[in-house]
């Protein structure tokens, strides 16, 4: 097989997509991921919490591929709330620093209408290169 799908331990399955597809070449493809838990629970419907956790899902496929935040090189953000996001840059950033330190990967932003899962106020979409196993 060229690929491999990556699930983190303890995850509630994906049903009709992979979190993770990592190919033979060790980059690692993460499906768009949102603010939900390991068991697909919303949590909050605080943007801000969103994103953490969402960036939280991102890591742990990271994470389970064998990789690490620093492997990360480009990721898409879908934001709902445009304005939300825009007056809550301090706690954006403070999020986003929690989970990835300062690693800045290569970032595209697109403000949606909606997402599938209702709840959702955000949705990143990552690539990484992993280092040869």
């Amino acid at each position: 097989m060229s690929h491999q799908i990556i699930q983190p331990e303890g995850w509630a399955p994906a049903k009709g997509y992979a979190n993770g597809v990592l190919t033979r070449g060790n980059v690692l493809h993460i499906g768009g991921q949102i603010g939900w838990n390991s068991q697909k629970e919303f949590e909050t419907d605080d943007f801000v919490a969103q994103l953490k956790q969402t960036l939280e899902n991102v890591r742990a496929i990271v994470e389970a591929a064998g990789g690490q935040v620093e492997d990360i090189v480009r990721m898409t953000w879908f934001v709902t709330d445009k304005q939300d996001y825009l007056s809550r840059q301090r706690e954006v950033g403070g999020a986003y620093q929690q989970v990835l330190g300062k690693h800045f990967p290569a970032l595209s932003m697109l403000v949606v209408a909606d997402l599938i899962e209702d709840r959702a106020k955000i949705e990143i979409e990552a690539t990484a290169e992993l280092a040869p196993r």
